[in-house]
């Protein structure tokens, strides 16, 4: 067995394969909350950016392949570890202390393997909605720059005009907030990135990123149900007030 392979199965080595993962995934997230954001500027922002990046084409095919690796190691190794964990705790502590300092458990570090996991089912809806949702085929096309692009932009609005879907995605983005909290500063410490005396700071850091990510997503389906018009190519318009 190699070197490289006992490490990976070792308990430091599950953990730093749980924090790389973390690390490359808060990077998917700044990164997905700036394409979204597009939606400010309109539809032709909006289904701008949906065109340039599926006409990537094999390569695209490739980074989403490459990205669910990444979601999958890092959620099975959250498993791992936590069921490791459980299995190294023989008695439960009224008080958690952790070596060297002030305890860096919340509530949100507690609740990680529970946000994990509905997070994880959110994304495969998330995809069905968004990724695969009614394509051109289904006349789903909007003109840009006199082409025929997908209109990305009408299944958003379509979908946040919708109440229900509204409160889903807020209530889904407020416990990936909490996700974050934790996440952010137990990602950097697994791999080692963290001195003792940058500790609390990264602490602090992790607060403010979920605060901003989680808004940031927040807003997006309140700003459309509350100030984007259905478009009229829409079958939802005839029913709009």
């Amino acid at each position: 067995m190699s070197t490289a392979r006992v490490r990976l199965g070792s308990s430091v080595g599950k953990k730093l394969l749980n924090g790389l993962t973390g690390v490359f995934l808060l990077l998917f997230i700044v990164a997905h909350l700036a394409g979204n954001l597009t939606i400010f500027f309109g539809p032709d922002a909006l289904n701008g950016y949906a065109a340039t990046t599926h006409a990537l084409g094999p390569i695209l095919i490739a980074v989403e392949l490459g990205l669910g690796l990444v979601f999958l190691l890092h959620a099975v190794s959250a498993i791992v570890v936590w069921r490791d964990n459980r299995r190294a705790r023989s008695t439960r502590y009224a008080v958690a202390a952790s070596k060297g300092g002030q305890s860096k458990q919340t509530i949100a570090s507690r609740t990680m393997i529970v946000t994990g996991i509905v997070l994880l089912a959110f994304l495969v809806i998330h995809l069905w909605q968004f990724r695969f949702g009614p394509g051109p085929d289904r006349g789903y096309v909007a003109e840009l720059h006199g082409e025929q692009v997908w209109d990305l932009w009408r299944i958003v609005v379509e979908t946040f005009k919708q109440p229900l879907w509204v409160a889903f995605y807020v209530a889904v983005m407020v416990l990936l907030g909490f996700h974050l909290r934790h996440g952010f500063w137990s990602a950097f410490q697994s791999i080692g990135a963290l001195r003792p005396g940058l500790r609390s700071a990264a602490f602090s850091a992790g607060l403010v990123f979920a605060i901003a990510i989680a808004a940031g997503f927040v807003v997006l389906p309140i700003y459309v149900y509350l100030f984007v018009p259905m478009p009229e190519t829409s079958a939802f318009a005839l029913v709009q007030p």
